[in-house]
């Protein structure tokens, strides 16, 4: 009787668990089969984030293995384009947006400006006196993106020398580059920033 007892407990363990892995493999196909639907439509953004989602859900079968493959080529087709958008040189307008009246007053009181230059490798920063016009080098940084692991869907964070992790975003229309820190990477991990984030706006020259 005992036998039998146990027999049934661990048979409807089994049956449990065949169908939790069942309802894993029918979700990640879900998310795969959305993610190549955005693909198609050239709905890159949506897409990596679909194709990140189904690689995390059973990251060792085809279907997890083909989504971590398409998640690494939109990264890199992300951000060709985003390069293409933030090549050159930007101004500094404030830590508020363009429209916001109290930026504006803040620029014009100040006696120097500040400006990016990015190239493909490379973020120069520097100081321009309004005067003189004279300019002067405060850093050069190495153009890193941030990469959390294989299947994050972050590809617009690059990371600072100093530890600090920046999300970029350009806007097309007003030709405003927005940063936001989102983390720091010290020597006991990535801290995420989620309160009160440094922000910058910077408008393209």
């Amino acid at each position: 009787m005992r036998k039998k007892y146990f027999t049934l407990i661990i048979l409807l363990f089994a049956i449990k668990s065949f169908a939790q892995i069942d309802a894993k493999a029918k979700f990640q196909k879900n998310k795969y089969e959305l993610a190549v639907a955005c693909y198609k439509k050239s709905d890159f953004v949506n897409a990596l984030d679909l194709f990140s989602v189904a690689s995390k859900i059973k990251p060792e079968n085809e279907l997890g293995q083909e989504s971590i493959k398409k998640v690494d080529t939109l990264k890199c087709l992300l951000r060709k384009d985003m390069m293409q958008k933030a090549l050159g040189t930007w101004k500094l307008i404030g830590d508020k947006p363009l429209w916001a009246v109290k930026t504006t007053k803040d620029s014009q009181n100040k006696l120097v400006d500040e400006f990016v230059e990015i190239s493909e490798n490379k973020i120069l920063f520097y100081e321009q006196d309004k005067k003189t016009l004279v300019k002067k080098i405060i850093k050069t940084e190495n153009l890193v993106y941030y990469n959390k692991d294989k299947s994050d869907s972050l590809f617009s964070a690059v990371i600072l020398s100093d530890g600090t992790i920046w999300n970029c975003t350009v806007d097309d229309k007003s030709h405003v580059l927005h940063v936001i820190n989102i983390a720091k990477q010290t020597e006991n991990g990535v801290e995420k920033i989620e309160n009160e984030n440094l922000e910058r706006y910077y408008l393209k020259m």
